[in-house]
């Protein structure tokens, strides 16, 4: 529902290994520890949290043998992910068992991994939705606030498969290497 989740707590009984409550939270809820190897750390971890205090927590009713909702809080502090793309979120990243056939399906029939994938990425974007694309990692950015004051930008054209210009955003570091701050696949040349 427009956000991720994961699951904080989890009771089983004892002898039948079975799902007697659960509580679910958001992803962003409560902040990470202090890392304590922080300073020593090339690439420190990102901050996903912020703290959030949405959650569910459900109880096994042994009578009907369905769960019931005990408490559910919706707190967020945060802005939720849209519609569109709320099955990109990371605990909605599942292959369906349909998928999983076609996958096999395509294994069989000689299609590597990758192709496979690319196939299933051409059918989820049919319309011709998906345009240019552009991205930065955290270490990119942090190289960018360091070392962005001069930037070069250059754009390969037409040497992937796609035949699309490959655009890289590259300065040097105070060792005089390069780094790059960022690069975008253009699905054409306009502005």
């Amino acid at each position: 529902m427009r956000f991720s989740i994961r699951s904080e707590y989890c009771e089983k009984n004892k002898f039948t290994k079975q799902i007697i409550s659960r509580n679910l939270v958001c992803n962003k809820e409560g902040f990470w520890k202090v890392d304590k190897r922080d300073p020593l750390t090339k690439i420190p971890r990102v901050e996903t949290r912020t703290g959030c205090e949405t959650r569910l927590f459900v109880k096994l009713d042994v009578s009907s043998g369905k769960f019931v909702v005990i408490d559910f809080k919706e707190k967020y502090n945060h802005e939720l992910v849209s519609l569109d793309c709320a099955h990109m979120l990371p605990s909605q990243r599942k292959i369906s068992s349909t998928q999983a056939i076609e996958l096999d399906s395509a294994s069989k029939s000689g299609l590597r991994l990758g192709q496979s994938f690319e196939l299933m990425g051409r059918e989820v974007d049919n319309e011709k939705q998906i345009t240019n694309m552009f991205w930065a990692d955290e270490q990119m950015i942090m190289d960018y606030a360091q070392f962005g004051d001069v930037v070069t930008f250059d754009t390969t054209y037409k040497l992937n498969k796609e035949h699309r210009p490959f655009a890289s955003f590259v300065g040097f570091n105070h060792h005089r290497e390069a780094v790059v701050f960022g690069a975008a696949l253009l699905y054409d040349e306009t502005a």
